[in-house]
């Protein structure tokens, strides 16, 4: 199809003429080394006994047995190989047994248009609703009326949220 040592047509007039860009045209992959292979073939073997071996465990490992290779090389054939460490995930929030797990009300909802979804927190600023508050910008220490006072001063512009979180 292409030539690559083609002695009239460069790569990129052959591509142009086939009709296909010059960057969809790949030349043949490079195989690894025999090296490399005997050290995808050990680094396997290894893993098998010791899945939680990373690239500096395992580099450290085929350095024990006599080979000369670095972090970066055992790497990148690990990750060619699809080989990833096993360890245990940091847990950095552990929830208290008996507090209650709330759930997520909009996990399944698709978001379609303005306003359908409102979220109120512990407290309404003035600025934000562009209510007229007491207290000034510390908001009302009630939560469900400063929702329902939002609700009640948005009303006349649209029909208000479908759901309010």
């Amino acid at each position: 199809m292409i030539e690559p040592k083609h002695p009239v047509l460069s790569i990129t007039r052959q591509c142009a003429l086939i009709g296909i860009s010059r960057s969809a045209w790949y030349g043949p992959g490079r195989t690894e080394t025999p090296l490399n292979l005997a050290l995808m073939k050990l680094i396997d073997a290894q893993f098998m006994e010791t899945p939680f071996y990373g690239s500096r465990q395992m580099a450290r490992h085929l350095r024990n047995q006599g080979y000369c290779v670095g972090r970066k090389r055992i790497r990148r054939l690990m990750a060619r190989m699809g080989l990833r460490a096993v360890y245990q995930q940091p847990r950095t929030t552990v929830p208290h047994p008996e507090r209650r797990k709330y759930p997520y009300l909009l996990r399944d909802l698709v978001i379609e248009r303005p306003n359908q979804v409102w979220c109120g927190g512990h407290h309404l600023h003035s600025h934000a609703a562009r209510l007229p508050l007491p207290r000034g910008d510390h908001g009302l220490g009630d939560a469900p009326s400063a929702v329902l006072a939002a609700l009640k001063h948005d009303g006349p512009r649209h029909d208000g949220p479908r759901v309010l979180h």
